[in-house]
């Protein structure tokens, strides 16, 4: 624990809907809800205004629907939130050698390793900085948290939100807690939760009066002393540069359960090749694939294949998938399907593409001798099957929410699409709000796009954090705080 509260904790405000309401005028103090917009979809974030209606975060997007029937429901733009997530994590890193990422919208980071803090004065001034600097660059607003632990300064940054910065000050921590839910604990889920409830303990100030004999003998010895030490607001967890993923996957939930073989392989082979398409964006390499089924009746099932070496080969990661399936058995209908690369590395071995060629071979001779045994009814449900994938991958294209070109009228976002129609806003991240046209799915003119920056001529920050520009003075005098 330390003296000095400099460990800060930057949580950015309902991220993808605010990046959405940025780039979409039209959208700005609107109920939007960003998320998988099918019947077995869910809600990855929702903007303040739509949680006014009771909207949140991992909700089924049916609940939210009929809770906020008049929001605007968008399918995520995960390049876009990627790109504004590298600008302010590239801030962060100005800040110190000691970032920790735990997601694309929040990390913490350790002022006093980067020299920029080390007492309340100089940690409140580099945290309304901070703020006011990532509005400048990116258009939208974080929250900031600063406390002599991790847990406090997650805790702080909860409590500013949104747009705002809280600061609690070491020595203070048992009474702030004293009254908290036993969830603010970290490591206390809601089965752990349920488990002390069951017992008494409901608040953090229970645990404390609880003892810690008694937590070790309610729930194990390493979690029972780990919980009644953070209990009594003493966290020595450093934060940790960020580490190099351990795997990369995809997968998809489907609307309606898959039940034709041939659909499930085409998808199973999709669901590699954007695996392998992640695979290289990182500049990485996999050693073993990984097969994820969940089946009609929510039971899930994984395999495994090792290759030689490391490979980013979209052929040799899709025919591994492929054979993995071949030892699933997907009767009754799959719900889920995802494809993963563990055993990263960054570098490939060459001796793979031998491996390509032996499992290609081996399936060609596999399939001429399926081909052989296919009747006319097998070869109908195959080419229906294909059709019904054109057709979901054509309404694929305009997923609701992203980015489109019209050589006529410039660039605009898809507001809805189906009977061969496709739905567009034609505005711009800055623009006021734009109009709206119609047209067929197949238009010539029309096609998918590339996000725009949500701000153009972004304040030149590079001299920061060592001044702040002239321009950004209004923005941090604008800043609140809250104390204990």
């Amino acid at each position: 624990m330390r003296a000095a509260p400099t460990i800060l904790h930057l949580d950015m405000d309902a991220f993808y809907a605010s990046a959405e309401q940025a780039a979409k005028p039209s959208l700005r103090g609107k109920p939007v809800v960003v998320g998988g917009l099918g019947p077995r979809g869910v809600v990855a974030t929702a903007s303040y205004e739509a949680r006014r209606f009771g909207v949140h975060s991992a909700m089924p997007m049916a609940q939210a629907r009929r809770l906020a029937p008049n929001a605007a429901y968008l399918v995520p733009r995960f390049h876009l939130y990627r790109a504004v997530s590298d600008q302010v994590m590239e801030l962060l890193g100005r800040l110190s050698p000691l970032v920790e990422p735990l997601s694309l919208d929040e990390a913490f980071v350790d002022l006093e390793a980067g020299g920029t803090a080390d007492d309340r004065a100089s940690a409140l001034a580099i945290g309304e900085e901070l703020r006011a600097v990532i509005a400048a660059v990116t258009g939208l607003t974080g929250s900031v948290g600063l406390a002599g632990s991790k847990m406090l300064a997650k805790i702080a940054s909860e409590e500013a939100k949104p747009n705002g910065l809280r600061l609690i000050e070491p020595g203070t921590e048992r009474e702030l807690l004293a009254p908290m839910p036993v969830r603010t604990i970290p490591g206390v889920g809601p089965a752990t939760a349920d488990h002390l409830r069951r017992a008494g303990m409901t608040t953090v100030d229970d645990l404390v009066r609880a003892g810690e004999a008694e937590l070790v003998r309610l729930i194990g010895k390493a979690h029972g002393s780990s919980l009644h030490r953070m209990a009594l607001g003493h966290d020595d967890r450093p934060v940790v540069a960020e580490r190099d993923a351990k795997s990369v996957s995809v997968e998809d939930t489907f609307d309606m359960d898959l039940h034709d073989r041939v659909r499930v392989r085409t998808e199973v082979e999709r669901l590699a090749d954007r695996c392998v398409r992640r695979l290289r964006e990182a500049g990485r390499s996999g050693r073993t694939v990984v097969l994820k089924v969940r089946r009609y009746d929510f039971s899930t099932l994984t395999r495994s294949e090792t290759l030689r070496g490391p490979t980013d080969d979209p052929g040799v990661v899709r025919e591994a998938a492929a054979r993995l399936l071949e030892a699933v058995d997907t009767t009754g209908g799959v719900r889920l399907l995802g494809v993963g690369v563990t055993g990263l590395a960054d570098y490939t071995q060459e001796d793979l593409f031998a491996q390509a060629a032996d499992a290609r071979a081996g399936a060609e001779g596999a399939a001429e001798v399926a081909d052989e045994e296919t009747d006319g009814t097998a070869t109908a449900e195959a080419d229906r099957a294909e059709r019904e994938t054109a057709e979901r991958l054509a309404a694929r294209q305009w997923p609701a929410g992203h980015d489109v070109h019209h050589d006529v009228f410039g660039h605009g976002w898809v507001q809805g699409s189906g009977v061969g129609r496709v739905t567009v806003r034609f505005e711009e991240p800055g623009s006021v709000p734009g109009r709206v046209r119609t047209f067929r799915m197949d238009d010539p003119e029309l096609r998918p796009s590339e996000p725009l920056p949500l701000v153009r001529n972004p304040v030149d920050y590079s001299s920061w954090p060592a001044s702040l520009p002239k321009s950004l003075s209004g923005a941090v005098s604008s800043g609140r705080e809250s104390r204990p």
